[in-house]
């Protein structure tokens, strides 16, 4: 993978994030994350792009690319399989530093979250065995460090590709741009983060009532796999909600507890909450600050979304 640096100046310089189509840099928008978008720039279709535009300065963006590289480290060493990954920083004046994350691009029909519309039913259920097993290597991992090290992760449907090669099958995990890893009980990752694109009189809501929440579940195994037999809803397939909660079950280690499809439909309920009421608030900012203030609003958001 070569990243064409000057391409990617040339894009954060013009890009337009109210109306992204009208950047004078062509690129197609191809998924969002909670805090970045995500994107191929026009003339690198090898490339998918995270935006993440956290830093005020330089230094801070060096240290959240330092802590990325760490813990794709960690999880490669937990056994993952990561696409080939880089990172820039790239910076203009009287804007916030601008941190991505390049991964090599790779077939958007084989994400999880688009194979489960498009393979028959017991493909579908093999590949939701894989990611289990993938997701338990994590805690397999956490068990042989002990407690001065803790990695955690998002198991979600569209963090997981299966691509087919003449060597086997092959499943890869993506959603490396958070990195959710503790030393000695702290989290490396700063969660203010996460508030920078909340209105600030708005932003001891969410940090009292959800920001603690939404980081720990991501370092408890049993929550995370209620997340990932939840994520069905929001992709319309609530008919395979029951199937993927006993594959979990079957799959799961020993002494951790049965899932219900009761469980999962309670998590998605509180989920859906969540994100809809952080996105509203997220756009909120973004008509004070364009409308009212007059300023420029640094994120990406995605538009209408089914859960």
């Amino acid at each position: 993978m070569h990243l064409d640096d000057d391409l990617l100046s040339r894009f954060e310089e013009g890009l337009d994030t109210s109306y992204f189509e009208r950047s004078p840099v062509p690129a197609e928008l191809i998924g969002y994350g909670e805090i970045s978008a995500i994107f191929r720039i026009r003339g690198q279709a090898d490339v998918a792009y995270k935006r993440m535009p956290l830093s005020a300065d330089r230094a801070a963006a060096e240290k959240y690319a330092s802590q990325y590289h760490e813990y794709c480290g960690l999880l490669a060493e937990a056994g993952l399989d990561l696409p080939e990954s880089e990172t820039r920083i790239v910076e203009f004046p009287g804007r916030p530093v601008v941190l991505y994350i390049a991964q090599a691009a790779l077939p958007l029909e084989r994400f999880a979250h688009q194979l489960i519309h498009t393979v028959p039913q017991e493909d579908i259920e093999a590949l939701f065995d894989r990611a289990v097993l993938e997701i338990d290597k994590v805690w397999t991992f956490n068990a042989s460090r002990g407690p001065s090290l803790e990695l955690a992760l998002d198991g979600q449907l569209s963090n997981w590709v299966f691509l087919q090669e003449e060597t086997g099958p092959r499943i890869l995990y993506v959603d490396t741009s958070t990195p959710l890893y503790r030393k000695d009980g702290v989290e490396q990752l700063d969660p203010e983060l996460f508030l920078e694109s909340v209105p600030w009189f708005l932003r001891w809501i969410v940090r009292r009532l959800f920001l603690d929440d939404v980081m720990n579940r991501y370092y408890d195994q049993k929550q995370v796999f209620i997340d990932l037999a939840a994520n069905l809803y929001k992709e319309q397939r609530p008919d395979l909600v029951r199937p993927a909660v006993e594959i979990i079950n079957d799959r799961a280690p020993e002494g951790l507890p049965d899932l219900t499809v009761e469980e999962v439909d309670r998590y998605y309920r509180e989920d859906k909450l969540i994100w809809g009421l952080f996105l509203a608030f997220r756009r909120i900012d973004r008509w004070l600050r364009t409308r009212l203030l007059g300023r420029r609003y640094e994120y990406i958001l995605p538009g209408r979304i089914e859960r």
